[in-house]
């Protein structure tokens, strides 16, 4: 028998010069020995030797070495017995556990999807490359963070059938924080001004405000974004030869401050001298002209330039042109100190859309979402359209977010494919908790609703609540495309209880309604609905002793039980860009109802509502303007039911005043309502500053003016109340939340206010 080793093998290797170590043999078979996890057929396909071939000194070395560069095996042997091959192998251990150990601010299922990521997973051979990786991952995560201070230390543990335990030690140590951000070469503008453009922030004095906000943690993605933040800063002010000069960053040896300083040169400031449009410009001269925002005379502004730019391209795709290149080409007179621009306008190829394409709707049906789009397929190019069916389709309140993507279709050049990718967010729910309002106190809450029905789109819903003052129980349904030009149907049964008796701003007495309605809707318009509806309303009242005599003498006059036939009708216009947080966009409402004389009932009433979402100052600020009226009358010689008098004060109409508590009262101070409401205001939303945006959970600084008044009193515009304040709206998991702070500005003797208003949960 011959037997050779491997350290035989490479010797010979490096010795042999006219002669082979050994002689060369046919190999008849070969045999691996030392497999645990590793396949035989993985080894054979790696091994450059087959039976029948001819083994030498070679093949030798080069089977050592690719097997060796598998990375699975940490020693590998040849052997010949006979004619016999024998490959033996010591395998690589295989990763059997990963653990984490210390890891306080961050969650182990991040870290360990970090090192997912990596290709760092159980089941994965270990090597010192790996290891070095997963360290390094876990390190990267940390100091995204500023955590600059943390170390990780692997501990590797022995496991049965050749596997190793990974167990990561971390010590995290303390976040570094910026301490200081300073900014030098600045002569126009003052390091003040220009700080107030920038996200980084030093750690504030006040722990709690860093707990919301991340802008004292340093990032150089972050630094670098409020490095163009300052460049924009003067590009849109006419200093066009502007350039940041340096951008230090250091950190103190303990790895807890870090300084940033800033070097700038401002330049010149350049005013615009001409503006010139050239080249292919599709739609009329004048048209485009129209577009262009930047004008001779003024001051250089880069928003102003890029604003132009897109929306000369918007204004192409719209013909179908996707693919439009509008560039701008600057002139300098340094001497004078102006510029010239010359836009030129190349349109591409006209294009029409191939197909539609509609990904990550794993709940929700395609025809839901198709049937809002206003692009259609095999029709051209319109991005109006395209907005317009985004707008649509985030109306819904089914998605957290869409976007579309336009793709050119291989081998053609003038079609494309869109892609609409969109992120469901929950649209059903079953709950069981508890609201909070200042009028009703603790209010117990179950909801039980689908607004995607089997992802229909169809809504479904069952609501029960109870307080204080109200109990609600309401089943209702709705077909948003009861036929495929978008009428819609509904369904409305419902209980009520409503007994002000509890509060202290209501004058007494207690209702129990129920009843049963239908409602249709009529698209009129992309963006126009007009609504009707018929219901039926079964009440009965009870008045007590200390009821307003007007109350008791309706009691008396038309009985405990009335019996109301409603109907409805109403004009919805919408174009707000969001249903949950609108930031632009106009919504008005203006509906009526009467009380058909077919019941005991005889009166209507009609209301209008308006508000207008403005878009100021930043990019997610809005002012939201906003006003409501209300008017109701009876007619055949009969009252409006009390009842269904309006009200006004407290959060929803009039902050800084106790809810409901407006208007004329009776002998013990509780508000009788009105006939006739005035409502209006303004409202200027920011996002909270926390580390993650969220566009529903947003602050506030408001001015609202209300009132009512009773059918025989004439309205005096100088009997409204006005309150200020700031407040707090966040749709949050476990329902809409509201926080007001509320300062009146004009109240009269009498009026009962109230500066800290808060209401958890939809209330009824």
């Amino acid at each position: 028998m011959r037997q050779k080793h491997l350290a035989g093998l490479i010797f010979a290797l490096f010795s042999a010069t006219s002669a082979h170590a050994f002689a060369p043999f046919v190999v008849k078979d070969i045999r691996v020995e030392g497999l645990q996890r590793t396949e035989a057929g993985t080894v054979f396909n790696y091994l450059p030797v087959k039976v029948g071939d001819t083994f030498t000194d070679d093949n030798a070395a080069a089977a050592i070495k690719a097997l060796y560069a598998t990375g699975f095996f940490k020693d590998v042997r040849l052997e010949v017995d006979g004619n016999v091959l024998v490959v033996v192998l010591d395998e690589q251990p295989a990763i059997g556990v990963i653990e984490f150990e210390g890891n306080k601010d961050f969650d182990t299922e991040n870290l360990r999807k970090g090192l997912r990521d990596a290709g760092i997973v159980e089941s994965r051979v270990l090597d010192r490359a790996v290891l070095d990786r997963a360290e390094q991952e876990i390190k990267r995560q940390y100091l995204n963070k500023s955590f600059y201070a943390a170390t990780v230390q692997t501990v590797i543990t022995p496991l049965e059938r050749n596997r190793v335990g990974l167990k990561f030690r971390i010590y995290e140590g303390e976040p570094a924080a910026i301490q200081q951000v300073s900014i030098a070469g600045n002569n126009v503008f003052t390091e003040k001004d220009l700080k107030k453009e920038i996200i980084s922030r030093p750690r504030h004095w006040f722990p709690p405000v860093n707990w919301f906000s991340s802008s004292h943690e340093y990032s150089k993605q972050k630094l670098q974004g409020d490095l163009e933040s300052i460049r924009s800063y003067y590009l849109n002010r006419g200093y066009l030869d502007f350039a940041i000069e340096n951008s230090q960053v250091s950190i103190t040896p303990d790895k807890k401050d870090i300084y940033i300083a800033i070097g700038v040169a401002e330049g010149e400031q350049y005013r615009v001298a001409n503006v010139k449009v050239a080249g292919d410009l599709i739609v009329s001269d004048e048209e485009i002209r129209s577009l262009v925002a930047i004008k001779p005379g003024e001051i250089f502004s880069r928003e102003k330039l890029t604003e132009t730019t897109r929306a000369i391209s918007d204004r192409l795709s719209n013909e179908g042109y996707a693919f439009a290149n509008v560039n701008a080409a600057p002139e300098l007179n340094k001497e004078k100190r102006e510029v010239s621009f010359t836009i030129y306008v190349d349109p591409g190829r006209r294009v029409y859309v191939r197909r539609i394409n509609i990904v990550g709707n794993t709940r929700t049906r395609d025809e839901v979402i198709r049937r809002e789009l206003r692009q259609f397929e095999n029709a051209w190019y319109d991005g109006a359209r395209i907005k317009r069916s985004k707008t649509r389709v985030d109306r819904l309140g089914y998605f957290e977010d869409s976007n579309f993507e336009t793709t050119p279709v291989p081998g053609t050049a003038d079609q494309v494919d869109l892609t609409l990718a969109v992120k469901e967010r929950p649209t059903g729910s079953f709950t069981f908790g508890v609201g909070y309002s200042n009028s009703d106190g603790v209010i117990l809450q179950a909801a039980l609703s689908q607004n995607n029905v089997f992802g229909s789109g169809n809504a479904l819903s069952l609501n029960v609540n109870t307080g204080r003052s109200q109990r609600t129980a309401v089943l209702g349904y709705t077909n948003p495309y009861f036929t495929p030009e978008g009428v819609s149907l509904g369904y409305d049964l419902y209980y009520r209880t409503y007994n002000p008796s509890e509060t202290t701003s209501v004058s007494h007495y207690k209702t129990q309604s129920s009843g049963l309605g239908v409602r249709l809707g009529y698209p009129i318009a992309e963006d126009d609905r007009i609504n009707v509806g018929l219901s039926f309303d079964n009440t009965r009242t009870t008045v007590y002793s200390d009821s307003p005599d007007s109350y008791i003498k309706f009691v008396n006059e038309f009985g405990e039980r009335t019996n109301t036939v409603l109907g409805t009708i109403s004009w919805d216009y919408d174009s707000r860009d969001s249903y949950l947080a609108p930031t632009k966009g106009v919504y008005q409402r203006l509906g009526g109802e009467v009380a058909l004389p077919i019941a005991e009932q005889r009166f209507w009433r009609t209301n209008y509502l308006f508000q207008w979402y403005i878009p100021v100052v930043f990019k997610d600020d809005t002012l939201l303007l906003q006003t409501n009226l209300g008017y109701a009358k009876g007619y055949d010689g009969r009252p409006v039911p009390f009842y269904k008098n309006y009200y006004a004060g407290g959060i929803g109409s009039l902050r800084g005043f106790k809810d409901n508590s407006l208007g004329a009262r009776d002998s013990y101070g509780n508000a009788l309502g009105g006939t006739q409401l005035i409502t209006y205001g303004m409202e200027y939303f920011v996002p909270v500053p926390v580390a993650k945006p969220d566009k529903t959970f947003r602050m506030s600084v408001f001015v609202d003016a209300a009132n009512v008044w009773e059918a025989e009193q004439p309205v005096v515009f100088g009997d409204i109340r006005y309150s200020t304040g700031f407040a707090v709206a966040w749709l949050s998991p476990v329902g809409p939340l509201k926080f007001s702070v509320g300062y009146p500005l004009k109240k009269q003797e009498g009026d009962r206010t109230e500066k800290f208003q808060f209401q958890l949960g939809n209330i009824y």
